[in-house]
């Protein structure tokens, strides 16, 4: 099975560099030079990092073959995976995306949805939870909203706050009032 640890974004500058949305704990350890990454589309790759650095909070890479800002274009929107068997099975520090999607999403012992996506971002994790209706959910992954995650039993317990379910809905459904007399 495959990780994604990143996807590539826009290109910087004219050497072939790339900006990259970090979707792992320890950037630090997968992006050295040498490291090898199964790409999708796979007609972009395997792609091996040959430099790494920040350039404030955004990461940049450079690929072995990748020499032009052409070039950098060509990978614009590409994932990187590696493969679990490099993953440390005594992490207990948290879930990845793949444990996660699929599992039931409960409030209390009612089914409110399944998770469809687990959205990492720099403050905290966002789950996206699609409920029967089809509706999506953003929901903190924080402890006191996310108490439970049973990956054996296949679930999440939630505690949301009141009007979190709520929130996201009705908004594209406001009264179309402005410029009309």
């Amino acid at each position: 099975m495959q990780l994604q640890v990143a996807r590539i974004g826009k290109p910087h500058g004219i050497r072939g560099e790339v900006t990259v949305q970090v979707l792992t704990d320890a950037p630090e350890d997968r992006f050295v030079p040498g490291t090898e990454f199964v790409v999708e589309p796979a007609s972009a790759g395997p792609l091996t990092v040959n430099s790494a650095r920040w350039n404030k909070d955004i990461l940049l890479l450079g690929f072995d073959g990748i020499d032009t800002r052409n070039d950098a274009e060509t990978l614009r929107g590409a994932k990187l995976f590696i493969e679990t068997e490099e993953l440390d099975e005594d992490d207990d520090e948290g879930w990845y995306e793949h444990e996660l999607v699929g599992l039931e999403a409960r409030v209390g012992s009612r089914v409110v949805g399944k998770v469809a996506a687990l959205n990492t971002m720099p403050v905290q994790d966002l789950l996206l939870v699609k409920t029967p209706e089809g509706e999506e959910i953003l929901i903190p992954f924080v402890e006191q909203i996310v108490p439970e995650v049973n990956v054996e039993e296949g679930f999440i317990l939630l505690t949301p706050p009141d009007g979190l379910f709520e929130l996201n809905l009705d908004q594209d459904a406001a009264p179309e009032t402005e410029g009309k007399a």
